[in-house]
């Protein structure tokens, strides 16, 4: 999280809203793609643009995207990705089903959308500098306790922090999008 981004932390009822498979493509194409109308969405999404505006006005209703009136007009609507950085925390539903469903669904999506972008990075023709310079890495031998997994997690996420660029900013013209994932999560043991 860079210091122009506040927090917010999901509700219920937010999530379910969020928990669509085309609402987390939407989310997904506006960050990596930047403020689009809902017509530049529907042709990079496949959908009509009467179904991308119903699912924009939603996600707008839930506050995870707002209208970039500086790119509108009166005919045109463009919207982006809120600046603020969303934190879903599952231990907040553990006595509501649904939204434990709605959770499972939207980590589901996320996820799906996660692997997809690490593929099309590993099918890409990288050439100069940029061959080989992506990485994955795999430590399945680590042994933490929950506090030691938390501390993890932060330190990586201070880290990314440090590498993340303000969004106001130039960008420099070297850079390109980087697909940067962090999954550290428990596993069972054998047996378990």
């Amino acid at each position: 999280m860079t210091g122009h981004e506040n927090s917010r932390r999901i509700d219920a009822r937010s999530l379910r809203a969020l928990a669509h498979p085309l609402r987390v493509r939407i989310l997904d194409t506006l960050a990596a793609d930047g403020p689009a109308t809902s017509a530049r969405l529907s042709d990079r999404l496949g959908e009509s643009t009467g179904t991308i505006s119903w699912h924009l006005r939603l996600l707008a209703e839930h506050g995870f995207i707002e209208e970039d009136a500086e790119r509108g007009t009166r005919r045109e609507r463009w919207w982006r990705r809120a600046r603020s950085r969303n934190v879903l925390s599952t231990t907040d539903f553990t006595d509501d089903p649904e939204a434990q469903d709605a959770a499972a669904a939207y980590l589901g999506e996320m996820l799906r959308g996660q692997f997809q972008r690490v593929a099309d990075s590993l099918a890409a023709e990288w050439t100069g500098p940029w061959r080989g310079a992506g990485a994955i890495t795999d430590w399945n031998n680590l042994r933490l306790t929950a506090d030691q997994l938390r501390a993890l997690h932060e330190e990586l996420a201070e880290v990314v922090a440090r590498h993340t660029p303000d969004p106001d900013a130039v960008p420099d013209p070297e850079a390109r999008p980087v697909v940067l994932q962090i999954h550290a999560l428990p596993r069972a043991e054998r047996g378990e």
